[in-house]
């Protein structure tokens, strides 16, 4: 990669924030799915990085226990459970699944 295209990439990502933050609110109040879309990003980064976090090793992806306690966490939050008892039963399966499978 040269340095040309470094730096033609590095300013169209400045450009972009700039044209983000000056025109993105108003993009946002004309267009309101437009703002309920964006309500979602944060949400949708921080479940991408978790998942990243519990599956990836090195190159590879890993099942373990880890993943029942995700899924456990899954159903809790969409009933709607208090956080604390989310974390709680999530790290409760995965430590019974540890023990159990040695």
């Amino acid at each position: 990669m040269s340095w040309t295209l470094i730096f033609v990439l590095a300013g169209g990502v400045a450009l972009q924030r700039l044209v983000g933050m000056f025109a993105g609110g108003a993009v946002l109040a004309r267009v309101p799915v437009f703002a309920r879309l964006a309500a979602l990003i944060p949400a949708a980064v921080v479940a991408a990085v978790i998942v990243q976090l519990t599956f990836a090793s090195g190159k590879s992806l890993q099942v373990d226990p880890r993943l029942a306690g995700m899924v456990v966490a899954g159903v809790l939050v969409w009933k709607k459970a208090p956080i604390v008892l989310v974390i709680l039963s999530a790290a409760v399966v995965t430590a019974l699944l540890r023990l159990i499978g040695g």
